[in-house]
C-alpha cells in the first residue's frame, strides 16, 4: 500500500512538471528560443548610429513598420560600426540603415574596387555575411563629393565632375590636409576626369573658403545641411571618382521579406535633397527624430 501511494505522487509530481513546462513555452517559438530573445521573436530591433542623420532614418524604419502592425524596439545611438556590428550580425538588432560603401570597404571588402552605386550594392550583396540581407537602397548618399555652389554651377553649366574641364582657369579643390594624398583628391580627378585642380587644405573652413571664392570646388559630404541652407551643389561622379555610399537598409535574412513590403519604398521615396533636408531639420530647426520622421513619412504618403 506505501508503494502504489508513492508511485502515485511520483506520478503525480512528473505531470506537473510536464504541464508547468507546457504552459510555459510558446508553441510559436523556434525550438531552444524564447519570445523575448532580441531579433528572434515577434518584435523587430532597430538600431541606429551615434549619428542625428542615421537616428533619422532609423526612426523613419520605426514609424513606418509600426504603423504597418509590427512590434517594435528602437535602439538608437549605440555608437559607431565596431559597437553594433556584432548584434546586427548575431541577429540581436534586426534592422540598422547603413551606408552601401563605406560598409562594404570598412567591415567585407577593404580592397574593393566597386565604385559607382550599383557595382557598390551588388558588391555589398556579395559580400554580406549569413543571416544579413541588404534591401533595397536609396538614391540619398552621406559620402564625399566635388561640391560648388549654385551661382558658380550656374554660371559654368556644371552638373558633373567632368563639366569642371570646360571651366576657364584654374580651379582649386578645398578639403582637410589629408584630401591631397586621397584616391578622390587632385591625382584622382586627373587620372579619372583629367582635371588639373590646384589644392587648398582648408579643414574646417572648407565651405566658407567656398562661398568666399578662394576655391572653386569643395569636398563636401553630400547629406551636409549647408548644402541647402547656403545653396551648394554636389556634382554627378559617373565615373565613380568617390566610393557610392547610398543608404541601404540591413536586415536579419529571416525577416527581410517580411519587411521589404514597407522599407522597400522608404528608399525609393529617399532622395538626396530629401535627405539633406532632414538633416536641416534636425540641426536649423532642432526638431526631434520622431516628428521629423512623422512629417516625411505623412508627406511621403508612407503612413
Amino acid at each position: 500500500m506505501k508503494t502504489r501511494q508513492t508511485l502515485a505522487l511520483a506520478s503525480t509530481a512528473l505531470l506537473g512538471l510536464a504541464l508547468a513546462g507546457c504552459a510555459s513555452s510558446d508553441p510559436l517559438a523556434p525550438a531552444g528560443e524564447s519570445p523575448s530573445d532580441g531579433g528572434s521573436g515577434d518584435t523587430i530591433v532597430i538600431g541606429s548610429q551615434a549619428y542625428y542623420s542615421n537616428e533619422i532614418i532609423a526612426e523613419i524604419y520605426s514609424q513606418a513598420l509600426q504603423n504597418a502592425g509590427f512590434e517594435v524596439e528602437e535602439k538608437f545611438n549605440i555608437g559607431q560600426r565596431d559597437a553594433y556590428m556584432p548584434s546586427l550580425e548575431s541577429g540581436e538588432i534586426d534592422l540598422f540603415p547603413e551606408y552601401s560603401g563605406s560598409l562594404l570597404q570598412q567591415q567585407y571588402d577593404p580592397e574593393t574596387t566597386a565604385r559607382t552605386p550599383d557595382d557598390v550594392y551588388a558588391a555589398l550583396v556579395e559580400a554580406l555575411p549569413e543571416g544579413l540581407t541588404a534591401l533595397e537602397q536609396s538614391a540619398a548618399s552621406d559620402q564625399d563629393s566635388y561640391t560648388v555652389t549654385a551661382a558658380f554651377a550656374e554660371e559654368h553649366g556644371l552638373e558633373t565632375i567632368a563639366d569642371l574641364a570646360d571651366v576657364e582657369g584654374e580651379l582649386t579643390l578645398g578639403g582637410p590636409p589629408e584630401l591631397e594624398e586621397r584616391p578622390y583628391g587632385p591625382a584622382g580627378a586627373k587620372e579619372i576626369y583629367g582635371l588639373d585642380l590646384a589644392f587648398s587644405a582648408t579643414g574646417d573652413t572648407t565651405v566658407e573658403d567656398l562661398l568666399a571664392g578662394t576655391i572653386q570646388v569643395a569636398d563636401v559630404f553630400t547629406a551636409d545641411p549647408r548644402i541647402q541652407t547656403e545653396d551648394l551643389v554636389p556634382l554627378e561622379d559617373p565615373e565613380g571618382l568617390f566610393l557610392a555610399s547610398n543608404v541601404v537598409p540591413i536586415a536579419s535574412s529571416d525577416i527581410a521579406d517580411e519587411i521589404a513590403e514597407v522599407i522597400d519604398p522608404i528608399s525609393a521615396a529617399l532622395t538626396p535633397e530629401g535627405l539633406v533636408a532632414l538633416n536641416v531639420q534636425s540641426v536649423e530647426e532642432q526638431m526631434s527624430p520622431e516628428d521629423i520622421a512623422a512629417g516625411w513619412l505623412e508627406e511621403q504618403g508612407l503612413l
